[in-house]
């Protein structure tokens, strides 16, 4: 039987006689190709130039004739000018994506994903945006993938999208997830996932029915448990989300700072950000500076923010209140809308940006910048009319 390096050579002539430009190399225990490539990724290169691509593969029999099946699947890229160094160099942990199957690709973005969370202040939050943002869709993938094998991967991603209800939040994540995934894959998309993202945001929170003050304070006397009513009475006064009512700094709430400033810690989903009460005469309403926090696990090796959200609105179904958390988070909004605070410190207050913010709450915004303008108006009509009324005829 001829030895492993007589294959090679006779290999390389099959390669050579079909001028595919690349040739296999033994190197210690393993093979590789060389030729005439594109510059890697990162390099200060401009033109083709010859390089050794790295296969990952044993310097065996059976790896030779991986190694020949590969140098024509890249020979004809180059032909085809879609070579792509990525698919070749190695990822975290080791191996190729050219490599790998659906599931070995999805844990080696899993493990990107972390890499790039390492040092990240608020690591429950970053879990929490892996289990309920990545995981769950990634999952649909994988299942999708298997169920019609004939899809390639960019199939899979848009049946995966398609897959979940147009115009909702769960749509939009979706799209965030798999053009994330796609990018680490450094698969083609020809459609933007964008292009699906469908018009889910502010048009739901225009057409929700938000609660009135009255409703408000109607819904707060439903409670019978003091602790919950406590937070209750903090989401409706500071506008927060489920969980951050157990991550705040009461401190200058309890010591009677007039104000009513609270501080939400940076454990939370956006990190830590101070809050003012709207109105601030609900401080007292709902005796906020007694604070009482209802005794659950808050403890995030424990448990995550996500579940400590579901919590809250667990107890808000218990007591058949009317309307749901995040609604008091909007009410709270659209109150400071009403008295004119900026948007840029609203936004800051709530824990996101000034473009989610403007998204979010476009019709409210939208509303008081117009009545605004009119008043302006109004304004300069009656002074110019007083000034012309205290000019002298003439004639």
């Amino acid at each position: 039987m001829p030895s492993l390096d007589d294959r090679i050579l006779q290999t390389n002539q099959r390669l050579r006689a079909a001028r595919l430009g690349l040739q296999i190399e033994r190197r210690g225990e393993k093979l590789s190709l060389r030729g005439t490539l594109p510059p890697r990724p990162g390099s200060h290169r401009l033109n083709p130039h010859q390089q050794r691509i790295s296969l990952n593969l044993p310097a065996t029999h059976d790896g030779l004739k991986q190694a020949e099946a590969e140098a024509k699947i890249i020979a004809a890229q180059l032909l085809q000018n879609c070579f792509d160094w990525h698919n070749y160099l190695p990822v975290k942990g080791g191996g190729r994506l050219s490599q790998m199957d659906l599931s070995e690709k999805l844990a080696a973005f899993q493990q990107e994903f972390w890499t790039r969370q390492e040092g990240a202040a608020n690591p429950a939050s970053v879990r929490t945006t892996w289990e309920k943002a990545y995981a769950p869709y990634l999952k649909k993938l994988e299942a999708i993938a298997q169920a019609r094998p004939n899809l390639s991967l960019a199939e899979a991603i848009y049946a995966t999208v398609q897959a979940t209800q147009p115009n909702t939040r769960s749509r939009q994540i979706c799209c965030t997830a798999l053009g994330a995934l796609a990018d680490f894959l450094h698969v083609e998309l020809p459609i933007d996932l964008k292009t699906y993202w469908g018009n889910y945001g502010n048009s739901k929170t225009q057409l929700r029915q938000l609660p009135t003050e009255a409703d408000i304070l109607a819904a707060y006397e439903q409670i019978p448990n003091p602790a919950w009513r406590f937070v209750f009475g903090i989401m409706a006064t500071y506008g927060l989300r489920n969980h951050e009512v157990f991550f705040c700094d009461y401190d200058a709430l309890r010591q009677g700072d007039p104000s009513g400033v609270i501080e939400v810690k940076d454990t939370t989903k956006t990190g830590a950000h101070q809050v003012w009460p709207f109105p601030v005469e609900w401080v007292d309403r709902f005796s906020l500076r007694e604070v009482m926090l209802p005794p659950i696990t808050t403890d995030l090796r424990q448990t995550t923010l996500q579940r400590i959200g579901q919590q809250v609105a667990t107890q808000f179904r218990r007591y058949n209140l009317p309307f749901s958390p995040y609604d008091l988070r909007h009410a709270w909004a659209v109150r400071t809308i009403h008295v004119g605070l900026p948007d840029t410190v609203a936004a800051r207050m709530m824990g996101h940006s000034v473009a989610v913010h403007t998204r979010t709450y476009h019709r409210w915004i939208t509303r008081r910048d117009q009545q605004m303008a009119v008043e302006a108006a109004l304004r300069r009509s009656e002074a110019w009319g007083d000034e012309k009324a205290g000019q002298p005829r003439l004639g």
